[in-house]
């Protein structure tokens, strides 16, 4: 439902002048945002890994103080000095006439990170003792609360890229506020435990988690960069943006498959593997329908409001993404294994690999076929994320022989 956030916002922006100029300069910006973010989110899958109870909470709330004023100390000096408009000319190709829309959008979205960093690590709590009910009460209401102020944006129309910034601060300050308040209820009821939660163990964890999402993220950004050589900038960006978040709406129900490894694999292996398949075609099947029927047009002019030139093109670069949203479960569930064994640093391999291969395939496509426009974005992200498959399959593989050889010299020796 997360991702629901995100087609609210782009719905918005489809219904101002001059549509494709506002989505892209918000489009640049939310994935700058992304990057400072996400040393921020990775708090989630760390606290439901590693906190117990109040005292290893405590612990891993002094490493958050400190990553907190980290990021936000760099999202100031991205806001308000060059180096920012230096980061948005020269990774993103942006023109003079977006500088100043970008620079604005970006300084109100990165007060985002603090609200969810805070939302993030007593989430990781809720998920630990099963109360997940509470995350999907929290993103409800945050969708609630946001629909109305898109609403308020576009009955008084003042719909420009900020006001899809303001929306998310509003939605992410309300779940914030719900998770805090059940995350703390709970820590408070929950026992202390024998189990030291130390420095020593939280950052091996936490570190090549960070750099795993950090190069995940790049993902999106590097595309926009690429995408900035087609023929047509605005309308490739535009059209890969809305494209994703469509995208990202179909994955959103099922990109957790890691937790589910995470609570439940230890104890019923088998019933998980076959929830996996079974979870894994669903969104490549919406998708699917999405892109071949008149239900896509529908949705793209009606629930989206973009207009039929950007509506179009938009339809045809989600037939491309089918691919990465039929593979997306199955690297987050093997990713799952890697974080119960505790060896975070292999992910961050496969995802270089991702990375690696999507430059590759954008270089090329761009180079050829500059006039495909938002298409080779989303034909790169599938590529990738398919060779992001074949790593990790790789790395898991290798994981549990080593494992299996391990446990039979202990028992020859034994």
């Amino acid at each position: 439902m997360t991702a629901v956030t995100h087609v609210i916002i782009n719905g918005t922006l489809s219904r101002g002048d001059n549509a494709a100029f506002i989505i892209a300069c918000y489009a640049v910006a939310f994935s700058m945002f992304g990057v400072v973010e996400k040393p921020m989110i990775v708090f989630r899958q760390t606290s439901s890994a590693l906190v117990r109870d109040m005292k290893s909470f405590k612990s891993l709330a002094f490493v958050f103080v400190y990553v907190s004023i980290t990021m936000i100390s760099i999202s100031m000096i991205i806001s308000f000095t060059p180096i920012g408009n230096w980061l948005f000319i020269h990774l993103f190709n942006a023109d003079q006439n977006m500088l100043r829309t970008i620079s604005l959008t970006f300084a109100v979205i990165s007060t985002v990170i603090i609200f969810s960093g805070i939302r993030g690590i007593y989430q990781g709590i809720i998920i630990n003792h099963l109360e997940t009910k509470w995350l999907t009460i929290g993103v409800i209401i945050r969708l609630g609360i946001m629909f109305l102020a898109a609403f308020w944006f576009v009955a008084t129309g003042r719909v420009t890229s900020m006001a899809g910034a303001a929306i998310f601060l509003i939605g992410m300050f309300i779940e914030c506020v719900i998770s805090v308040w059940k995350g703390h209820k709970i820590l408070k009821n929950t026992e202390l435990d024998a189990y030291t939660l130390t420095n020593k163990d939280i950052m091996p964890f936490y570190l090549p988690l960070v750099l795993y999402f950090l190069f995940q993220t790049l993902v999106q950004p590097l595309i926009y960069v690429f995408l900035s050589q087609s023929d047509n900038i605005e309308m490739s960006i535009a059209s890969f943006a809305l494209a994703f978040s469509i995208s990202q709406l179909m994955l959103s129900f099922f990109m957790y498959t890691h937790q589910i490894v995470l609570q439940f694999y230890q104890e019923d292996r088998s019933r998980v593997f076959k929830f996996t398949i079974f979870i894994s075609l669903i969104p490549a099947l919406l998708l699917i329908f999405m892109s071949y029927t008149p239900l896509g047009t529908w949705f793209m002019e009606t629930v989206m409001g973009a207009e039929r030139n950007l509506a179009e093109p938009t339809i045809i670069v989600l037939q491309f993404f089918i691919l990465k949203v039929l593979i997306f479960p199955w690297v987050d569930f093997f990713n799952g294994f890697i974080m119960l064994e505790r060896r975070t640093r292999r992910m961050v391999a496969a995802q270089l690999v991702n990375l690696f291969i999507v430059c590759v395939s954008l270089g090329l496509l761009v180079t050829f076929y500059p006039q495909w426009n938002g298409v080779n974005g989303a034909i790169a992200a599938s590529v990738g994320e398919l060779a992001g498959l074949v790593a990790v399959l790789i790395i898991v593989y290798k994981s549990r022989n080593h494992n299996h050889d391990s446990s039979q010299q202990e028992q020859v020796q034994g």
